[in-house]
């Protein structure tokens, strides 16, 4: 196997488990909140944390390396969530992020290869996209 087809496999790989991390949130990876989150309203958190484990909304924007661990949640004028931006900026009164890091099984350093679960824990933030 050549080492394209490597890094290919490998980017796949770590695409899965991070899919698998944000739909399994707590179980699959350590979910943290920062303080801004926090302060949205319980039932805002709980739509944007459904956003966050069905978000499909990959492109090259947010997503440039393939590894689907990054994006945006978007909250309208009318207080609805989605993961499509807004046309106009008008249009949005809140935009949060979610991004996902690897480390070490004790979370102390990164991890040396983010495809083997067996050495990488995930770590998912939330985060208004100002406290980024």
């Amino acid at each position: 196997m050549s080492a394209v087809a490597i890094a290919r496999e490998q980017t796949a790989r770590i695409a899965r488990l991070n899919d698998l991390a944000r739909s399994a949130m707590g179980v699959a990876c350590t979910a943290v909140a920062t303080v801004g989150f926090r302060s949205l309203s319980a039932s805002d958190q709980s739509c944007v944390r459904e956003l966050i484990e069905t978000f499909d909304a990959f492109d090259e924007d947010n997503d440039p390396h393939g590894e689907r661990d990054f994006g945006a949640i978007y909250q309208l004028g009318d207080g609805r969530w989605t993961t499509e931006r807004p046309r106009l900026l008008d249009d949005e009164r809140e935009r949060v992020f979610w991004k996902l890091d690897y480390y070490d099984r004790d979370l102390r350093f990164g991890s040396e290869d983010a495809a083997n679960p067996a050495v990488t824990r995930r770590v998912l933030t939330i985060m208004l996209a100002d406290e980024y």
